[in-house]
């Protein structure tokens, strides 16, 4: 069992998100507001802090939101989470379909470090129960 540490949201793609107090689910949508959001399979993505804290320790000044996550997470090895995996997060349930992405065009965080987190440990999901999520909810493994 983990927890969720920040929500977080943008307005336009490709831009590090804001954390928020909550953020509302929609099945089959993703987060109502963000620009991520929609009929496809990465409706929201996924970061540990665990993640974010390797980049501080390299001397970064970041912190949650900063990688363009939705959700930041303690306690859950993401990457070792297998595709189709689902996980409950307060009152929502999530599908993950995809481990990681391709960065085409290297962001702001990789020419800073050298490197960034966010293309090999975020995932990223697709919302299969939508409701309310907020900082400290628990998030629970293998729930339908």
């Amino acid at each position: 069992m983990g927890k969720i540490v920040a929500v977080c949201i943008s307005a336009n793609k490709g831009e590090r998100k804001t954390p928020v107090a909550s953020v509302l689910l929609r099945e089959g949508h993703g987060i109502v507001g963000d620009a991520h959001a929609d009929d496809w399979h990465r409706q929201v993505s996924l970061l540990a802090i665990e993640s974010i804290r390797k980049m501080q320790v390299l001397g970064l000044d970041v912190d949650t939101g900063d990688f363009a996550e939705n959700i930041t997470t303690e306690g859950i090895d993401l990457v070792a989470l297998p595709i189709g995996s689902r996980i409950k997060l307060g009152e929502t349930v999530l599908e993950v379909t995809q481990i990681g992405k391709v960065c085409h065009n290297p962001c702001a965080i990789y020419h800073q470090a050298g490197d960034c987190v966010m293309p090999k440990e975020g995932i990223f999901a697709r919302v299969i129960a939508g409701g309310r999520i907020a900082a400290g909810n628990l998030i629970v493994l293998g729930s339908d």
